[in-house]
């Protein structure tokens, strides 16, 4: 029995120990009774731009969008030596800080209490943990020498300076700023430890005068003012944001912002998780569409909370939670993998492992992935990162007033989700998850995606491209023989439209006419129709699809196929009419050439013994010279494109010294 009684007082006093080291705790709440919340009326805890993105997207509001019980915050707020830190209703919990431990027996006595749990000892007095900075790697900043520059003036919407467009060109994400997605009406809420002097700063001048920042909080001190805390925040923020005309263009610079601060610099345990569920949260009522985040979390300053590789699966860790909880509320959510590759740990870090999250992990202006970038893949098996950005060199704003070059997936996170964040401009009839995929679609390794880069680079107008042709839609009818075309799809002025058809007869389609845009700068859904006489054609089926050029360039000249329709011509538009004249003709296929083979077509009514082919560039100057010869009929000729420059040539034929015709030839 002695000897019973001397190992339980040990057991106790272990205990003792154990909950003495803690001065925060996390305290789960059984349920949310006695709220006076119903979810049938949100509109008193949800913003209403949070209301209608729930409605957009068919997400219904339920059990954890209704805040705690105030009765509950009370009583524990009521409890002496408590400190009530922050309430998250997702997790529906508070955290608190005691200076007695005697509150804890208090509070886990009350009958809507779960569980108490330690989740941080007291802040430290000296500033920055001595023995860990998480954020050391990017604070190593390089200045960008401007004074030998030469300006990236193109004819892009924005002069980003050489160095701004390499990063954004990596992508194609200059198209997106071009026709019109720069960021206008959406909120991009961002998780960080402080945005240090923004105020005052020249990458966010425009954003101060167009009163892009919707509001700020610190989750830490509980204050608004998150201009006297860490600088990571605010590098992140300039990735984005930043307006510096021939230096420093950001990826969504009209964008709006929330400033959260929920990363604690003093030192690092899981209430800083609890902090950034709030903080994600706090996003979400507010109306936010975006989450940018370059936080994660591991290890801890007390070992015994660190996470193993197996807990990055997703779904067990404080954040990834609250990530996929965000997601499940219609938000698109990006977090930086880490910066853990060539060290011991070396995987990826959570929230960037939760399933509904996308990590991006660092690549240079060129794809090539940085050496620190971690590793995935998520312990169950989930492909991570799920894509790449810049974060290698990449362009940041200093505290000391200038622009710099740094290292760290925390400035890849926000160069993809600024991207991220105009391209669901573009789109937002398509919901967060297929955002998403698109981006992974167009990513550069998506066939084959690996643990480094994960999917790839997206290409910007690529994914466009991609929701382009799933947003357009067509139809047509006939009447009186003309064959009426009609469709919608998202357009500028700068673009353009071909109708091309095939008869029942026909193995290619022909150009049968071509629609230019209505005027406009922003890209908007448009109406249109095409008229196509079809009067002593062959009876049967037609099939017409549409062609949407969507960048005119001769450089960087793209067309996709946005719908295609079918329609029966009648046997009354069959005119009986003599065979016209066997008649020359020449094609090019395929028009663009992207894979740099051009196949050319030429076919005529009579033999050509000196057939001689030149093709010109833009500036008419003679490029290629070919001689051939051919029989009745039709003639492929194949021609290899790849020593040519991206643009538009001119294919000239001729029978001895007759011009038989000539074409254009687009080269991507």
């Amino acid at each position: 029995m002695k000897k019973n009684l001397i190992l339980l007082s040990l057991v106790i006093g272990l205990c003792t120990i154990s909950q003495a080291q803690f001065t925060r705790y996390q305290v789960k709440l059984r349920n949310k009774g006695g709220t006076a919340n119903t979810i049938a009326n949100p509109s008193t805890y949800l913003s209403q731009r949070a209301i209608d993105r729930r409605v957009k997207y068919g997400i219904a509001i339920d059990s954890t969008d209704l805040p705690v019980s105030q009765s509950y915050i009370t009583q524990i707020a009521n409890t002496p030596n408590v400190t009530v830190l922050n309430i998250s209703k997702w997790q529906n919990a508070i955290s608190i800080q005691v200076s007695n431990q005697t509150a804890i027996t208090t509070i886990n006595a009350f009958p809507f209490v779960q569980s108490v749990n330690g989740i941080a000892a007291r802040t430290g007095e000296n500033g920055r943990n001595e023995l860990r900075n998480k954020f050391e790697l990017e604070e190593n900043i390089t200045p960008v020498d401007f004074s030998q520059r030469t300006e990236q003036v193109t004819a892009d919407y924005f002069n980003y300076g050489t160095n701004s467009f390499n990063e954004i060109h990596l992508h194609n994400g200059e198209f997106l700023h071009n026709i019109g997605l720069r960021g206008q009406g959406m909120q991009i809420g961002m998780l960080d430890n402080g945005y240090n002097n923004y105020t005052v700063l020249n990458a966010f001048d425009s954003v101060r005068l167009q009163n892009q920042i919707l509001g700020t909080w610190d989750f830490v001190n509980r204050e608004s003012n998150v201009t006297n805390d860490g600088s990571h925040g605010m590098n992140c923020f300039s990735t984005i944001a930043a307006n510096i005309p021939g230096q420093f263009i950001g990826k969504a610079p009209k964008a709006s912002f929330w400033l959260y601060k929920t990363e604690d610099d003093n030192g690092e345990y899981p209430i800083e998780e609890f902090n950034w569920v709030c903080g994600v949260e706090k996003a979400d009522s507010s109306g936010a569409d975006i989450i940018s985040s370059s936080v994660g979390y591991y290890d801890f300053d007390n070992a015994s909370f660190n996470y193993t590789y197996a807990d990055m699966n997703g779904n067990t860790t404080i954040a990834s939670k609250g990530a996929d909880m965000a997601a499940k509320k219609g938000m698109l959510v990006f977090n930086s993998i880490g910066n853990e590759g060539n060290k011991p740990w070396k995987f990826l870090i959570t929230p960037s492992d939760a399933d509904s999250v996308v990590a991006v992990g660092a690549v240079t202006a060129s794809g090539v992935i940085g050496s620190f970038s971690s590793y995935g893949p998520s312990s169950d098996g989930q492909i991570k990162p799920d894509m790449s950005s810049v974060g290698v060199s990449a362009m940041i704003q200093t505290n000391a007033n200038t622009i710099g070059f740094s290292n760290g997936t925390s400035f890849a996170c926000p160069n993809m989700a600024g991207l991220g964040t105009c391209l669901w401009q573009g789109f937002p009839e398509f919901n967060n998850m297929r955002i998403i995929r698109e981006l992974q679609k167009a990513s550069s390794k998506f066939s084959t995606p690996d643990d480094r880069i994960g999917y790839g680079i997206p290409n910007m107008k690529l994914a466009f491209s991609n929701l382009l042709v799933d947003y357009a839609t067509s139809s047509s009818t006939i009447a009186n023989c003309n064959v009426i075309i009609s469709w919608s799809s998202k357009d500028i002025a700068a673009m353009k439209y071909e109708v091309e058809r095939k008869g029942p007869a026909e193995s290619v389609y022909t150009k049968v006419g071509t629609i230019n845009p209505q005027a406009g700068t922003t890209l908007t859904n448009r109406n249109y129709q095409f008229i196509n006489d079809v009067t002593g054609l062959t009876t049967g089926n037609y099939s017409y699809r549409i062609r949407q050029i969507i960048d005119t360039a001769a450089t960087s000249f793209t067309a996709i196929y946005i719908d295609t329709t079918n329609v029966n011509s009648p046997t009354n538009c069959v005119i009986v009419i003599p065979p016209e004249p066997f008649k020359e003709l020449i094609t090019v296929q395929p028009n663009p050439v992207s894979n740099k083979n051009l196949t050319l077509i030429v076919e005529t009514p009579f033999p050509i013994n000196n057939m001689h082919i030149n093709i010109y560039d833009s500036k008419g100057s003679l490029v290629l010279q070919l001689k051939d010869s051919k029989a009745v009929g039709k003639k492929i000729i194949e021609i290899t494109m790849g020593k040519f420059a991206p643009g538009i040539y001119y294919i000239k034929f001729y029978n001895e010294k007759e011009v038989l015709g000539t074409v254009e030839a687009f080269i991507l």
